[in-house]
């Protein structure tokens, strides 16, 4: 694949052997809660799946969806906490390879947004999903509530994708393509990233373009304003 190998799940699955398994809820946990957001979550699940179709991982699919399942819900617990303990501290280096603040200022908009519910969309959206954690844990959300959203969101996700990838893999059109499915599923997981990105330069530019029309008219008035007051100030001189 074109792609280094710690972000090719063909790899990594073939690399892990009989521990494929738990190497990915290793690193379902380790992308939803301990703040290091470039991995192939998705396209790993999915992989998972494909594999457990094919054979290649030798396990029941029921016991892939929950211990992926777990890893994940545990992954955003530890996260939470990370949160409330430190709050958003760590995120104070604009120059930092991976803990930037611009990623927490963004988490924040989508939690803004879409409120506890993003938790459970956070989950399909590449970074957002690793630190939409910190920020309810920062926030104070209440726990009760975060685990409900955070578990929804971890069964829909890990369990959503695993089964997809199992589904998928019984195709035999994919199963004879493996390499070129999971290829295709990296660069779909990869869409809403791009799209956020593109998103948040189209703001951007409006809070720009708003600034600017807010602060235009401002400056006319002030114009029109002086205007006034010369005029005032030559028609108290005429009459005195």
């Amino acid at each position: 694949m074109l792609m280094p190998n710690w972000m090719d799940p063909e790899y990594l699955l073939n690399w892990l052997g009989d521990w494929s398994l738990w190497g990915t809820a290793a690193v379902v946990f380790i992308e939803c809660g301990l703040l290091f957001p470039i991995l192939p979550g998705d396209s790993l699940l999915f992989a998972v799946g494909l594999f457990i179709a094919h054979g290649t991982i030798d396990v029941p699919l029921w016991l892939a969806c929950v211990i992926l399942t777990v890893a994940a819900f545990l992954g955003n617990v530890s996260g939470y906490y990370i949160g409330r303990v430190l709050g958003t501290t760590l995120f104070t280096n604009p120059n930092a390879r991976f803990l930037k603040p611009k990623y927490i200022e963004e988490t924040h908009a989508f939690f803004e947004k879409y409120g506890p519910r993003a938790l459970v969309l956070a989950r399909f959206v590449p970074i957002v999903r690793t630190f939409i954690t910190v920020v309810a844990g920062a926030g104070k959300m209440d726990p009760r509530k975060f685990f409900v959203w955070t578990g929804v969101g971890a069964v829909l996700w890990a369990t959503g994708l695993t089964l997809l990838g199992h589904v998928l893999g019984q195709v035999k059109f994919i199963h004879e393509h493996l390499e070129s499915a999971i290829l295709l599923i990296v660069l779909i997981s990869v869409v809403p990233m791009f799209v956020e990105w593109f998103l948040a330069k189209r703001r951007a530019r409006a809070q720009a373009a708003t600034i600017g029309v807010t602060e235009a008219p401002a400056e006319s008035l002030t114009v029109a304003d002086t205007g006034l007051a010369d005029s005032a100030a030559t028609t108290q001189r005429a009459d005195d």
